[in-house]
């Protein structure tokens, strides 16, 4: 008799479109594990179409627009650390994106972050980033910098996007026309992708500040304002990728 690991094997094998001929094919084996492993994979395929459902509701800006062109999503993360940079993202997804699991970066956990980023960079028909310094932050505050950041990574897209539908904000400076949806990061597949590249980008080069400044923590707390990196603020001194604008409180 073939053994539940050998069936465990086969669905695993299988792509999801072959599950329901697998099935039939042990729907009669009485055995508590095969029952099991049956249940398992319905419970997988299930959350597979109510994720595939989600993305497509989070296709809609992207439908309403696409007869205008290349649609761009833009999306920044920093604006609330006490160090480290804004980084702006700028995403074009190909018309008919399968990317599955995309969500605003700050729902989804490093790993998935991760894994997505590099399915990004793989399937997106152009990404381009754009940052601006904790000098530069200083110098003309958060929002202005963010602007910056932003106009920088749309232009520096290969391709020309003919809308941009951006997190909330419409960025000034720019001709193109823009669409600002509210928490557009959670409602938007493009504004999503955008977001997670700029998170992962501004989390690895946090990481890397880490090792040349471990006292502050940025790898765990990357230039966020925890507890232990305010005490380290405290006790050594602002670094060099500090925002002076923003600890002014602690030194």
């Amino acid at each position: 008799m073939i053994t539940i690991a050998e069936i465990k094997a086969e669905f695993a094998a299988a792509a999801p479109d072959g599950y329901s001929a697998l099935y039939e094919k042990y729907a009669g084996d009485e055995r508590s594990g095969v029952r099991k492993l049956l249940e398992q994979f319905r419970k997988k395929e299930e959350a597979l179409e109510a994720e595939k459902a989600r993305i497509e509701a989070m296709k809609v800006y992207e439908a309403k627009y696409e007869h205008l062109g290349y649609i761009c999503g833009i999306d920044e993360v920093g604006r609330g650390p006490l160090a480290g940079p804004v980084v702006a993202g700028a995403v074009i997804l190909p018309k008919d994106c399968k990317i599955l699991w995309l969500n605003d970066s700050k729902q989804l956990s490093a790993k998935k972050r991760e894994e997505l980023y590099d399915v990004i960079m793989e399937e997106a028909v152009a990404v381009s980033l754009g940052m601006a310094s904790p000098a530069r932050i200083d110098e003309i505050n958060i929002l202005q910098a963010t602007y910056e950041a932003m106009r920088q990574a749309v232009a520096g897209l290969k391709v020309t996007p003919q809308v941009l539908l951006n997190d909330a904000v419409t960025i000034p400076g720019i001709t193109i026309p823009q669409v600002p949806i509210i928490k557009g990061d959670a409602k938007s597949v493009s504004i999503a992708a955008a977001s997670i590249v700029a998170k992962v980008t501004r989390d690895r080069m946090m990481v890397e500040y880490d090792k040349v400044m471990p006292e502050y923590g940025f790898a765990a707390n990357k230039g966020y304002g925890a507890a232990a990196h305010i005490e380290a603020i405290r006790k050594y001194g602002p670094s060099p990728i500090h925002r002076a604008s923003f600890i002014k409180n602690f030194v």
